[in-house]
């Protein structure tokens, strides 16, 4: 079996692949401290309970954290006696190279995102990640990453908004009622989701004014789809499109190394 482990900077997330499918995705707070044992008797448990008896074989790591990679590492010496392969590392080959500016390193998220939306949708893509950052992922007609757009995630700019004025309280994130708040939740509610609708749709179609062509666009992360709700924003939403990316990755080094 397969275990791709994704690691973000607010959670990193296991998922076990049998080779035709998922058998299950859990979530655990991304935490640098968290030893090699930890992780072990999390994901032990959380199989246990749901009574998967796979042998984890192999295992495929992309990390925008570079400190908790370590431990990753260990874990899989250690309990699966395997070393794993790890997006952006010299090892582990992509199907297409980026094409971006010499000397510039691309976010394994990125890349990752970038195989799974071609494999799946093929190019001229763009792919939108809700995450901690909100990334918008340019990708070519032949599937290469070809650079995109960084904007603060939309919990991030809830959290800023917070910290900054100490008279506005911790709100979720939701679809308003109206664009006209009434109240100070209801406000800050409406200021977020439509200024990311807007966000999105003004980087989209800036950036097909640039590529000259059509361009579909490809959401993913959590927040995805309440942003695709009752609008033509997305083209499709797959929540497990960097899961789906880490196992053609992982497919794709295999087949370099058996032929």
């Amino acid at each position: 079996m397969l275990l791709c482990i994704d690691c973000g900077n607010t959670n990193t997330v296991f998922s076990i692949w049998d080779g035709e499918g998922f058998l299950d995705t859990w979530r655990i707070a991304t935490d640098h401290r968290r030893t090699a044992d930890e992780y072990f008797v999390w994901l032990s448990t959380l199989m246990g309970l749901k009574k998967i008896n796979a042998e984890i074989t192999k295992v495929i790591i992309s990390s925008t954290v570079p400190r908790v990679v370590f431990n990753l590492r260990v874990l899989c010496n250690r309990y699966f006696d395997t070393r794993p392969l790890v997006v952006g590392k010299p090892e582990c080959a992509l199907p297409v190279a980026p094409r971006v500016d010499q000397g510039t390193t691309v976010g394994p998220d990125r890349l990752v995102n970038t195989v799974a939306g071609f494999g799946k949708f093929g190019g001229d893509l763009i792919v939108v990640d809700f995450g901690t950052a909100t990334t918008f992922d340019v990708v070519d007609i032949d599937g290469a990453y070809i650079g995109g757009v960084i904007a603060p995630g939309v919990n991030l700019s809830l959290e800023a908004l917070h910290m900054a004025a100490a008279a506005l309280p911790h709100v979720d994130v939701t679809r308003p009622q109206s664009a006209i708040g009434t109240n100070t939740i209801a406000c800050m509610q409406s200021g977020v989701y439509w200024g990311y609708i807007g966000l999105v749709e003004g980087i989209v179609r800036q950036i097909r004014i640039e590529r000259e062509r059509p361009m579909r666009v490809i959401a993913t992360g959590g927040l995805a789809p309440l942003f695709a709700q009752g609008f033509d924003l997305f083209d499709a939403v797959d929540d497990d499109l960097t899961m789906q990316g880490l196992v053609l990755i992982h497919e794709y080094n295999t087949a370099l190394e058996t032929a």
